[in-house]
């Protein structure tokens, strides 16, 4: 469903990502780990079109997307909750959703996601900045969702939020890829949530990807080593 082949990508002259490959199949859950500063967010945001292909291609459900528009790619079935959320605070919690709405066409929020989701049902009149950490988490991965999106990209969405939620959100993840057969890739640095969620778990480390393993048989103290300072 997702095949990145070769990508690199850089800010200026300084390259963040060396030629890096992944293949993600429907349906499975894929966390990438590493340390701050390490590639994360710069793969999200190069797969998202906000930082530019350096070489390398990307394909979604065998279209190459490349090149192309975050809003392009929008379209084309990548859905994107960035690092922080990025909710937006003035607006209620349904105007944010029905902001996903745009590529569809449709006008009306699914009732399904609101299933997933049944605490932003009762605040659907109440404004996004008035919401817990939690809370915009989940109004951001609706958000997305309402893209009716393949592939769902989530930049740290651990970040500032209470450990209960987390363990929540990953369960909701998993029914959110059960329901839809969505594609998920979750950049992550809390390794309890990354086995908690995924069915497959990378390291990266420098732009380059170190370490591939199924969550099943995971060597959990090779992991960590590679997430210590």
């Amino acid at each position: 469903m997702l095949s990145v082949q070769s990508l690199s990508a850089a800010y200026g002259a300084s390259e963040v990502l060396h030629g890096i490959d992944i293949d993600v199949p429907a349906g499975e859950i894929v966390a990438i780990m590493g340390r701050n500063g390490m590639g994360k967010t710069t793969l999200m945001k190069t797969l998202m079109g906000i930082v530019p292909e350096k070489s390398g291609t990307v394909d979604v459900n065998g279209i190459p997307i490349t090149g192309l528009k975050s809003h392009q790619r929008v379209a084309k079935g990548v859905a994107y909750v960035p690092q922080g959320r990025m909710i937006f605070s003035a607006m209620t919690v349904q105007e944010n959703v029905e902001t996903g709405l745009t590529v569809t066409g449709q006008t009306k929020v699914p009732d399904d996601i609101y299933e997933l989701f049944p605490v932003l049902l009762d605040m659907k009149s109440r404004r996004g900045g008035n919401l817990s950490g939690g809370q915009q988490q989940q109004l951001a991965i609706a958000r997305a969702l309402a893209s009716n999106p393949k592939v769902l990209l989530l930049d740290e969405p651990t970040e500032g939020i209470q450990p209960s939620i987390i363990r929540e959100m990953a369960r909701t993840l998993r029914k959110i890829r059960d329901q839809k057969g969505l594609t998920i890739v979750v950049s992550e640095q809390v390794l309890s949530f990354a086995l908690d969620v995924a069915d497959r778990v990378m390291v990266i480390e420098n732009g380059n990807f170190v370490h591939d393993s199924p969550r099943d048989g995971i060597d959990e103290a090779k992991v960590s080593k590679f997430l210590s300072v």
